[in-house]
């Protein structure tokens, strides 16, 4: 017997068990006022040890011990179910147990489970105002419609092309969906959690992950019904851009990282100056302004990522065709052209072609750039049309301030 490594999975064993008992002693007191939760502190630590020892002395032991201990479980919940119909303390004390054989031969592995198996019982009042108060109906929906669209639809789709011409991979495409509806439901929680404190420029910044164009037209009309908003609305427009700019980060990212990774001076030069020119019109909330008081009812529409979708095969199918027609020029202008109405589907398709070789890397950096600018012309002109002059020449200004550091970037790399 290796006497050191004994007993290091027994000292860990034993302070697994004091852990989960003392969170269990002081949450002791069942359901009912007068009854006791099944195990405290003494009773967690001697089960963790002898699940220890039994894991030591081998298979056969260990069955008998874990159950003992499910007995154990079983006819407690029994006799105490009418006072007392929760589940924790039982299901707590074979954890205790379970985690306790585990220390034998991972003792950090366990410790580290039995910390988080901690902080879950610790925090059983906060959680339940999460789960009861705080989280609602169409949130919980979207949560769920979230973890499904992650973990069971995109494993199950191929990640080869399934066109003749090798534009379009269905895991790609749905990791695209997967990522919109991720940073909405992110948007979402934060502007839940802040509210609308800093004003303008946090509902700016957060529905930029929605959609830019959407809060440059609507921030835009904002200042035609308000004047006095004119420089917090612009603030609000160049943070949403900066959001949509991440965004934009991101699925060029999912899509080719190692397009991201050359073009990554060049586009935080151009985030960078986006923020300073939504944090040089940050103002605090006035009295007169109407601002949001709660965020949307839904963090995401999945008919706007799968949209959004479509939006990027159809790219990338008619660029494939005008690259198979008139070479990588046609490409890049066809994602050029749609940049104009909606710029991640078009990065993705650029980030596709880049990583089928479809595009020369020096000849993709530039697209990206182009695409940037594409963007910049279609918002300044909404600009313009949705706030006015005023508007749209301040707009127009930070968007094109921030086209023109990246191409710079660019040019010295």
């Amino acid at each position: 017997m290796d006497w050191e490594t004994a007993l290091r999975g027994w000292v860990a064993a034993l302070a697994i068990g004091l852990l989960v008992g003392v969170v269990r002693e002081r949450h002791g007191v069942g359901a009912v006022e007068g009854t006791r939760s099944i195990a405290g502190l003494r009773t967690h630590a001697l089960v963790a040890l002898a699940a220890a020892v039994a894991a030591q002395l081998g298979t056969a032991a260990l069955v008998v011990a874990l159950a003992t201990v499910g007995a154990l479980v079983v006819t407690s919940y029994m006799a105490s179910q009418r006072e007392d119909p929760g589940l924790t303390s039982e299901v707590a004390l074979l954890l205790t147990a379970l985690l306790g054989a585990l220390a034998h031969s991972h003792p950090a592995l366990a410790a580290a489970l039995a910390v988080v198996a901690a902080i879950l019982l610790q925090a059983k009042a906060p959680l339940h105002r999460l789960a009861r108060d705080t989280i609602r109906e169409g949130e919980l929906h979207d949560m769920l419609l979230l973890a499904a669209a992650a973990l069971v639809v995109l494993p199950l789709l191929p990640d080869h092309p399934l066109d003749p011409w090798g534009a379009l991979r269905p895991a790609m495409l749905w990791k695209f969906v997967v990522l919109v509806m991720a940073v909405g439901m992110a948007g979402h929680i934060a502007l839940r959690a802040l509210g609308a404190r800093w004003g303008l420029a946090i509902a700016g910044f957060f529905a930029g992950f929605a959609s830019s164009t959407a809060a440059v037209a609507g921030f835009g009309g904002r200042v035609r019904e308000q004047p006095a908003l004119l420089v917090s609305a612009v603030a609000a427009a160049l943070l949403a851009n900066a959001a949509s700019l991440l965004l934009f980060v991101a699925v060029i990212g999912v899509a080719a990282p190692a397009l991201l990774r050359s073009m990554a001076m060049p586009l935080g030069a151009a985030a960078l100056v986006l923020l300073v020119g939504g944090a040089l019109g940050v103002r605090p909330p006035g009295r007169d302004r109407q601002l949001p008081k709660e965020p949307p009812a839904r963090a995401f529409h999945l008919s706007h990522a799968l949209l959004l979708a479509v939006v990027v095969a159809v790219v990338m199918l008619v660029s494939a065709w005008m690259r198979l027609w008139f070479g990588e020029g046609g490409a890049l202008l066809a994602a050029a052209l749609a940049a104009l109405v909606e710029l991640h589907a078009a990065g993705a398709t650029v980030a596709q072609l880049a990583t089928t070789g479809a595009l020369a890397p020096g000849l993709a950096r530039w697209g990206i750039l182009a695409l940037l600018g594409a963007a910049a012309i279609s918002k300044s002109v909404l600009a313009f049309a949705s706030g006015g002059v005023h508007y749209g020449w301040r707009v127009a200004f930070g968007l094109t301030a921030s086209v023109l550091a990246a191409a710079a970037m660019l040019a010295m790399s």
